[in-house]
């Protein structure tokens, strides 16, 4: 008979760790810059949406939203990993462990709906333009927001509810961060419900979108062909970087899903480490990166947030030293 500590671990073991002796100092700097790199640039951008009223307009609160996320993503991942990076050793409480899981899920999710929302707003300002004003005020812009981050965080917080109920024979996960799949196969009892549970979300909150995500591109590509050159150059100013960050996440997404559902147990752990990383490091960095320096009205934004505050700062220095 099993006892209620094993069957309800208070901690979990993070076992894809190495010791990495004095390397650990290097890779835990790299993390750092990366981390602060895609804080700072997340941040720049919000910022300079939230500052500029010439900005206030549905595509470009859209890329707030998806600079929000990955602060809210990365807060979820990279705090913990930097210590991990230290520690010798590799535990994680139970409760630390969930929250992570819920976290990273929802974050995950937010970011395929946002792109979803993304895409609307792009086919109808190249598909309907004449209506574009009454089909994207500000009020539905609101909602769909609202629809796109309250579905998955209710959906993915029953899902954790079920994967909490679980009586766990084990505590060591085979990852850099908690997973709910792997926890879940910890299971001492049958997991049909969570596996459904899981499909279930998959498919709604990533496949799905993604799906209508290519279905709005197509129609955008096909109205394009009939449209002049300058019709043309414009729609695809506006429409190239949704499609780079699309491209980008939709390898990401299938990296990890690929990675969780699949026994990377008997993979090699750089292999492993490396497709586990990808979605939470490359899609944080590359969204400030797309819409900053492509779209020109946030370029223009940016440019002319860190000129000011620039001359403050230097203000703010030469009255001082007058002092």
């Amino acid at each position: 008979m099993r006892s209620n500590s094993s069957l309800n671990p208070l901690h979990f073991e993070l076992t894809l760790f190495a010791d990495l002796g004095p390397l650990r100092y290097l890779f835990f700097s790299l993390s750092l810059l990366i981390y602060a790199t895609i804080v700072s640039a997340n941040a720049l951008v919000v910022l300079t949406v939230c500052l500029h009223r010439s900005l206030h307009q549905p595509m470009y609160v859209f890329v707030c939203s998806l600079s929000l996320n990955s602060l809210y993503g990365s807060a979820g991942f990279f705090p913990r990993f930097l210590v991990d990076l230290l520690s010798d050793s590799h535990l994680i409480s139970r409760s630390w462990c969930f929250l992570q899981i819920y976290v990273i899920s929802t974050s995950v999710a937010y970011e395929v709906m946002i792109l979803g929302v993304m895409a609307y707003d792009r086919f109808v300002a190249i598909c309907q333009p004449l209506h574009y004003h009454s089909k994207m005020s500000f009020k539905t812009m609101r909602r769909l927001l609202f629809s796109a981050v309250l579905y998955p965080a209710c959906a993915f917080g029953f899902c954790l509810y079920l994967t909490l109920r679980l009586p766990l024979c084990g505590n060591k996960l085979h990852k850099l961060f908690c997973s709910n799949w792997p926890v879940v196969k910890l299971s001492c009892v049958d997991t049909t419900v969570n596996n459904l549970m899981g499909q279930f979300l998959a498919v709604t909150t990533t496949f799905l979108p993604l799906l209508f995500i290519l279905y709005t591109y197509l129609r955008i590509l096909l109205v394009c062909r009939r449209s002049s050159a300058e019709l043309r150059g414009k729609a695809l100013q506006t429409c190239l970087p949704h499609i780079v960050t699309f491209i980008n996440f939709t390898l990401s997404i299938f990296c990890d899903l690929s990675l969780t559902r699949f026994q990377n147990g008997k993979m090699n752990p750089i292999i492993v480490v490396v497709l586990s990383l990808e979605y939470l490091i490359i899609p944080p960095i590359n969204n400030p990166l797309v819409y900053g320096l492509n779209l020109p009205q946030i370029k223009e934004a940016i440019f002319r947030f860190l000129k000011s505050s620039a001359a403050k700062i230097q203000n703010s220095t030469c009255t001082n030293s007058k002092q």
